[in-house]
Formats: C-alpha cells, structure tokens, sequence
C-alpha cells in the first residue's frame, strides 16, 4: 500500500509533536491532500522558489521554517508566497512545515548542533513543562577545554558557508568550557540564567541592543562571550539528522536533503 500524505503527517508530528510548537507558531501540514501518494521527500530549511523548483521531482517538501507563519492575504502568483504555492501545486508536492516543535526535542536543531561541537551532559537552556529532556536550545561542557577563537574556526569547520560568516564578540584567548547555545534567532535567551552562568553564547540573529548590553554585562563579569552565525546555517545540520529519522520510519520512501542555500545574504563588504 502507497504511504500517503497523512501518513507522512503523522510520522512527522509523532517525530516532532506539534504540542512542543510555540504558541505564534504554524507549523503542520501547510499545503497538498492527505490521500495524495508520496513516494520521495526533499527536506530544507526554507520553502523558498530555488527549493520549490527542486521539490517538482518530489511528492512532498518537508521545511523548518513554516511559509505561512504570519497572515496572508493573497497568493497571487507575483508574490513570493503565492509563486512557491503555486510552484508547488502544479507539481502536486505536498508542503509541511516542522519548526519550533522540531526545535525542543531531543534530537532537535540545539541538540544536533551541541552534539557536532561535542558537548557533554547538554541540557535545554529552558525546559519544555513536564519534559526536562525536551526545551528551547542547550547548554553543556566542551570535552576539552579551548578559547573563544578556536570554538569559532570549529563552528567555520562545521557549518556551511554563508557570506555574513561567524561574529564574535570577546577576546580570541579567552579560555572556554562551558557553551550555551540555541540554533536560529536566539537573543531572547539572553538572560536565562544558565546562559549568563556560560563562558560563551552561540546563536544567530544577535541584534545591536541586546549584543551591546550583553557584552557590557560580560565585561563587568556577568555574562558570556558571543558567537553570532548564519541562521539558515545552525539550523541546516539538522536536516540530515531529521532525514535519518524520517528513512526509520517511513523505509518506503526516499528521503532527500536539500544542499541549495537559502542563507538570504549574497557577499560581505569588509570595511
């Protein structure tokens, strides 16, 4: 019997429960018929018009950051949203999105990365209620003790290339065990307690304000040095891991990762 949408569904949501999503979020099935076929899965990071044309030759997209996160009032076809959805459509490729409930479970965004840097005893920096294994990024001790410009280059090792690269905010030297961490936008983590209590903070999207008043807080002693890396790119690593779990449970079907880059930035002027 052909594994349909609805099953792929619900593998999805048993993997990545939807109860584990925050609140403004919109995650799920966002597009396509739950008896529809599906035979082959493209997994990205992002449903943008590069990696809808690539999932034509697919029977259903699998992205971690929902199209339709914020209100839509058309999807006509001279709108981005519009064109991927039609894109997509005509190729009769389902669209799902799994994204903050991917984000808190075990094997989710923060515990792939934490596990690529080798951190040991990683905990969530903030539990999920009812599950302390489960919660939004992770914070653990290094196997080895390194500084602040080494974690760096490892990071450049591990993570894909992306023009805006890694920025850092701390001294090269500065010795580092402890690490904090939390895959995509993460400034809203800045002042948990087990983030303060770290030798650095990894994250993206560090806006001006809350990095200054972070690093001020550093240097007067309370708070942790800073790295600054590519959303799309702390998030793409999990994509494999969550491939490995989708062949597992759906053996039937072949998985695929994505190796376009959705990264939205093209080149760097250094000044």
């Amino acid at each position: 019997m052909a594994t349909t949408v609805g099953q792929v569904q619900a593998v999805i949501e048993q993997l990545w429960p939807l109860a584990g999503a925050e609140g403004w979020d919109a995650p799920g099935l966002l597009a396509g018929s739950p008896t529809a076929e599906v035979n082959s899965i493209l997994l990205a990071v992002d449903a943008v018009a590069d990696t809808a044309d690539q999932a034509a030759n697919h029977d259903l997209l699998l992205v971690h950051h929902p199209l339709l996160l914020r209100g839509v009032t058309s999807i006509a076809e001279d709108g981005y949203k519009g064109s991927v959805l039609s894109t997509l459509i005509r190729s009769h490729t389902a669209l799902i999105a799994a994204h903050t409930n991917a984000d808190v479970v075990e094997t989710g965004t923060s515990a792939v990365l934490a596990q690529r840097l080798g951190l040991q005893d990683a905990v969530p920096i903030v539990a999920s209620s009812g599950n302390p294994a489960r919660g939004l990024g992770r914070v653990g001790t290094l196997a080895e003790p390194t500084t602040l410009g080494r974690l760096a280059r490892l990071l450049g090792e591990l993570l894909p290339a992306t023009a805006s690269g890694i920025r850092v905010s701390g001294d090269f030297d500065a010795p580092i065990s402890s690490v904090a961490l939390c895959g995509g936008a993460g400034d809203s983590l800045l002042s948990e307690p087990a983030v303060l209590a770290a030798d650095v903070y990894i994250t993206s999207d560090l806006r001006h304000h809350p990095a200054s008043e972070s690093r001020e807080n550093s240097r007067a002693g309370r708070g942790p040095a800073l790295i600054d890396v590519s959303h799309w790119a702390s998030e793409w690593l999990w994509l494999e891991q969550a491939a490995t779990e989708l062949r597992a449970a759906l053996p039937d079907v072949t998985v695929t990762v994505s190796d376009i880059r959705t990264d939205p930035w093209d080149f760097t002027v250094i000044q």
